[in-house]
């Protein structure tokens, strides 16, 4: 069937939103790293820090470690950073190496994660050496950012994020030549999904966020769900002196892009902003947020962060209401809730399949 805007209102009209179970049980959240987290492309690290050949980072992704890296012939790489020994850790932090020894025995690895020495490993039976690598990880660049998928067989970045990234082009943005201004985290108690949910509708501005709300114009504030992504434009004011972002002329809007499952780009006037949502357990989540730009964008970070604290405080409030006897599930509006309703029909799809994405 096409999925025509039409069918979308329908279906919205009808809908209810995920049971309060899915917020609580810590259950569920084992089973979103598996079927979610380590199936989809994740944010993992900027580009510029592996930008020449030996250069390296190490990440954590809820739980697993990984290396990336740039081999001699400048391809990036990507691998767990677990030695095939004993499972010690091959490379620490970041840096530029010409290879990379584990830190508990001293079995060296090449660039391309290819066994160079296994020191005093001489009469070990059947033991072929030169078959040993550390176990790669698919991984991919874009603009700035660097992308990691613990699934084998996932679609490459480019054909995941090229819808988004022929929007971002036509909005007159040159994502790969922007620097970064700065980088700031931020833990909240709630889980993962109640953030997500929070950011993909506008319907919170005019009682959460009274400063936004002086930014935007509410009522030409819309979302357009698209594929694997939505996207929700928030006209600026027009005619505003004081307005936080400045008139520029390229852009006059807000846009803000949500990736499934957990990463969003704010385009602003002037400058882009990255936040990811990482669960830290069913009811504490991490949020990063990385600011790229040019020239003085502090008023743009320092109302940022009021936004931040602002979302911080109803997500929390939210995660204890979702605890409450009183509620399981509730109900959704047609005219401003369409993201989240997309967000929930991704996240049932990735966890139980195609046909259990019909039922709800």
């Amino acid at each position: 069937m096409t999925d025509t805007s039409e069918h979308r209102s329908v279906e919205l009209s009808r809908a209810s939103t995920i049971p309060s179970s899915w917020y609580l049980d810590p259950a569920f959240l084992t089973l979103e790293r598996e079927r979610v987290f380590f199936r989809t492309w994740q944010w993992v690290g900027r580009a510029a820090d592996v930008s020449s050949p030996g250069d390296y980072f190490t990440h954590e992704l809820l739980g697993e470690p990984l290396l990336i890296s740039r081999d001699e012939a400048g391809t990036l790489r990507g691998f767990y950073n677990v030695c095939r020994h004993r499972a010690g850790p091959v490379a620490a932090r970041c840096g530029n190496r010409k290879q990379f020894q584990c830190g508990y025995h001293g079995w060296t690895y090449g660039l391309d994660g290819r066994l160079r020495r296994a020191p005093e490993m001489e009469g070990v039976h059947e033991l072929d050496l030169s078959s040993i690598r550390l176990e790669p990880v698919a991984v991919g660049d874009w603009g700035p950012f660097v992308f990691a998928n613990l699934d084998p067989s996932a679609s490459p970045l480019p054909v995941h994020l090229a819808e988004i990234g022929a929007e971002i082009v036509l909005a007159g943005f040159p994502l790969g030549a922007m620097p970064i201004v700065e980088r700031r985290e931020y833990e909240i108690d709630c889980n993962w999904k109640v953030y997500v949910d929070n950011y993909l509708e506008g319907y919170h501005i005019p009682i959460v966020h009274p400063g936004l709300f002086r930014e935007i114009d509410y009522e030409r504030y819309r979302v357009e769900p698209h594929g694997s992504f939505s996207r929700q434009l928030a006209p600026l004011r027009p005619g505003r002196k004081d307005r936080t972002y400045p008139n520029k002329g390229e852009l006059d809007e807000a846009l803000y892009y949500w990736i499934f499952p957990n990463l969003m780009l704010n385009v602003y006037p002037g400058n882009i902003q990255v936040n990811a949502v990482l669960p830290l357990s069913e009811s504490r989540t991490l949020t990063v947020f990385e600011w790229y730009g040019k020239g003085d964008i502090e008023q743009a970070i320092a109302f940022s962060e009021q936004v931040q604290r602002e979302d911080m405080r109803i997500c929390a409030a939210v995660q204890r209401g979702l605890a409450s006897r009183s509620y399981d599930r509730g109900r959704l509006s047609v005219a401003r809730e369409a993201g989240v309703h997309h967000f929930h029909g991704l996240l049932l799809e990735q966890l139980v399949g195609r046909e259990g994405s019909d039922e709800g």
